[in-house]
């Protein structure tokens, strides 16, 4: 009823306004009045268009002042349709959460069900605990008694244990014991082994060797030397040169080996090209070397060519004078002219031995003739029953490819020096 009332007001305050505003432009028409400048016909224009609005602004104005339905409808509605939207999704919500619900207390009810049976169930496995843990007391109490008695029956059989213990320790180092001596046994064996394997080795070479000798004469053996020198360089560029010499040197006594009767006019010593500059590089460094040219292998009378190989060794003292290089005793019974020649051969082949050990490159060592006689003579002609003491010592200084003289003494026994040492066999 009340918006009929608004709109009934509005109608006659538009008449009465719209009266007003006509008379006002008609007197301000009639008044020729003019605004702003204007021309009172536009002037007249511009306050009825004025009143028209005025008309419609207090029209609005006095629905906004009258009814709060309006002023909540034409300000708050974008706010109430915004609310509407969330209150209708909150709804939809909580609908669905009621549902979720619902079915969580059809679910909770269910579990309370089960729950209860399941309590049900608990009290008659509590019942059932019960009478096992009294079948489990009573069946504990009879093993208490089996317990004591097998404490009883164990006693002895601990100290059983102890003495096996103790016993397999024993046995335990003694496994120990043995295994290092198979160890010990196996490396041996191995060097044993190994010694087999060299000694075949040069059983083959032997027979080869042997082979060779059948079918021919072999003048230049494996190993045989065909030259040596002694340098110390004082520039690396020398090494080149001193090679060259060598290896002439050495082919010329190849060739004087091989063929005695033919003019040496050709290179019959092979030499590896890798040898030669492994010892060009060799002699670049600093001291003095002793190098040595040869053979790679036996050589036969009449053959056209040996193969040979370099060994480069520092030079270095081998013996000085005086050097005690093997001493042996003669016993009182060993008379014979055999029995001491043989005694001072040993004696010559072990300080042989010993000057090989220490790097000689000689074949064998100078003693003099006429020493060797007399004291021969002297140790033949002793008191029956005497013993004597032999040495053989270093003559002169040697270095690694000199000669070396030795001199057999009788120590204790005066002797004049001999003649100058010439060479011999060991």
């Amino acid at each position: 009823m009340s918006g009929w009332l608004l709109i009934l007001a509005l109608l006659v305050l538009g008449g009465v306004l719209s009266t007003l505003g006509d008379r006002l432009g008609s007197k301000v028409g009639k008044a020729r009045l003019s605004l702003f400048n204007l021309r009172p016909r536009k002037t007249a224009v511009v306050i009825t268009a004025l009143t028209g609005s005025l008309i419609s602004a207090i029209s609005l104005g006095l629905m906004l002042l009258v009814s709060n339905q309006l002023r909540v409808g034409l300000f708050e509605l974008d706010q109430i349709q915004a609310r509407l939207r969330d209150s209708r999704t909150a709804l939809a919500r909580s609908q669905a959460d009621l549902e979720e619900n619902r079915r969580e207390l059809a679910r909770s009810r269910t579990d309370v069900q089960r729950a209860e049976q399941g309590r049900r169930l608990a009290q008659q496995g509590r019942q059932e605990a019960v009478q096992r843990r009294q079948q489990v007391q009573q069946e504990l109490s009879s093993t208490k008694g089996r317990v004591d008695s097998l404490r009883q029956e164990l006693q002895p059989l601990q100290r059983e244990r102890i003495r096996l213990e103790s016993e397999r320790q024993r046995l335990n180092r003694d496994v120990k014991g043995r295994d290092a001596e198979i160890r010990r046994n196996e490396t041996e064996l191995k060097g044993v082994r190994q010694r087999i394997t060299a000694g075949e080795a040069e059983l083959k070479q032997l027979e080869t060797n042997v082979i060779a000798l059948r079918r021919g004469d072999v003048v230049i053996a494996s190993g045989q030397p065909l030259a040596t020198v002694r340098v110390k360089l004082q520039r690396s560029g020398q090494a080149k040169d001193v090679i060259d010499a060598l290896l002439q040197q050495a082919n010329l006594a190849a060739f004087r080996l091989l063929l005695p009767d033919r003019p040496a006019d050709r290179q019959i010593l092979l030499v590896p090209k890798s040898d030669i500059e492994r010892l060009q590089t060799m002699l670049g460094n600093s001291g003095t070397w002793v190098i040595t040219i040869r053979s790679a292998a036996n050589v036969l009378r009449g053959e056209g060519r040996v193969v040979g190989f370099p060994d480069l060794r520092p030079n270095r003292p081998v013996v000085r004078q005086g050097d005690v290089l093997a001493r042996t005793a003669l016993e009182g019974d060993e008379r014979s002219s055999d029995e001491i020649r043989s005694r001072l051969n040993l004696l010559l082949a072990a300080a042989f031995s010993r000057v090989q050990r220490q790097g000689t490159l000689v074949d064998g060592l100078q003693v003099d003739g006429n020493n060797f006689t007399e004291l021969g003579r002297a140790l033949a002609d002793r008191p029956v029953g005497q013993k004597a003491t032999l040495e053989a010592v270093a003559v002169r200084n040697a270095d690694t490819p000199d000669p070396i003289a030795v001199e057999l003494r009788w120590v204790g026994r005066s002797q004049a020096n001999g003649p100058r040492p010439r060479p011999a066999g060991p």
